[in-house]
């Protein structure tokens, strides 16, 4: 049987995906020169642990967030692959390359709260967009993958870890104060690249069981213009066979269709879910 062959990135959207890489990659250089740094402010991961040796070596922070992440790289490229290595070298670089530019430039803001504010901001809006279009910034992600398979932790708890060790680091190197700023400097960053990952137009996938399928299949349709799909399902206490309508909306839709719902069934079963991202039909055009 002959192997189907995939087809290949197009030069068009590579050259887009890379564009956009290094745009995050110099916000993300601007978060870090022109908020984070002026204020003795970190970040979490390989930005946080390059920014303290930064401090207390003559090694600068361009040099440092590259020979550090080298590691880390050559492990994503052996398990992920390598244009997810390919995407995350040619983000540190940018990053690395903007961050020399900009390091004498005069920074935005000395003010504290302002800095952790904006600079969680602007660089959770850069590490989100480098993210989303194939790359990564924080090689601590990568060892996560890789150790969550022989520890009994997932990438996240691993990550949040790590995190809290560099934030206490930041403590007996600057200040505490300084590294309370940065705690929430970096969960600020963190919301924003989920937003940015996720996009603003969320999507909920809702799942309804009721006997009055059939009409209510019919109401979303007419008064929301969202198709559904029927799935069959089988109770489990009674083994009878249920139909659950499936169907996709924006989370501005919710409160409607719980009235289209609940106008025809008020026994009806729901469950809303959040969707990381939707596409085709009337949400986004497929990427090609």
């Amino acid at each position: 049987m002959q192997k189907k062959q995939h087809r290949k990135e197009s030069k068009l959207h590579l050259i887009y995906r890379l564009l956009m890489i290094m745009f995050g990659a110099f916000l993300a250089a601007v978060a870090i020169e022109l908020f984070l740094v002026p204020n003795q402010l970190i970040d979490g991961g390989i930005i946080g642990v390059s920014l303290i040796l930064d401090h207390l070596t003559p090694f600068n922070f361009a040099i440092l967030v590259i020979v550090i992440n080298i590691p880390f790289m050559y492990y994503g490229y052996k398990q992920i692959g390598k244009t997810f290595a390919f995407s995350t070298l040619f983000g540190i670089i940018g990053l690395a390359a903007f961050e020399t530019l900009l390091h004498h430039t005069e920074p935005f803001t000395t003010e504290p709260i302002l800095g952790t504010v904006f600079g969680g901001l602007t660089l959770g809006l850069g590490v989100g967009l480098v993210i989303r279009h194939g790359g990564s910034m924080d090689g601590t992600e990568i060892l996560g993958i890789l150790l969550t398979k022989k520890i009994p932790f997932s990438i996240g708890e691993f990550v949040m870890f790590t995190n809290i060790f560099i934030f206490i680091w930041a403590g007996f190197v600057f200040s505490w104060e300084n590294a309370m700023y940065s705690v929430m400097a970096y969960y600020i960053a963190f919301k924003t690249i989920d937003t940015v990952i996720q996009g603003l137009d969320e999507t909920k996938a809702v799942l309804i069981v009721s006997d009055h399928y059939e009409e209510i299949s019919n109401a979303i349709l007419d008064r929301l213009g969202r198709g559904t799909t029927k799935l069959i399902g089988k109770g489990g206490y009674t083994d009878e066979e249920k139909e659950v309508i499936y169907v996709v909306i924006t989370r501005l839709e919710v409160t409607k269709l719980k009235g289209v719902i609940y106008d025809i069934d008020t026994q009806a079963f729901i469950t809303i879910m959040n969707t990381q991202e939707t596409r085709g039909a009337k949400f986004k055009s497929p990427i090609h």
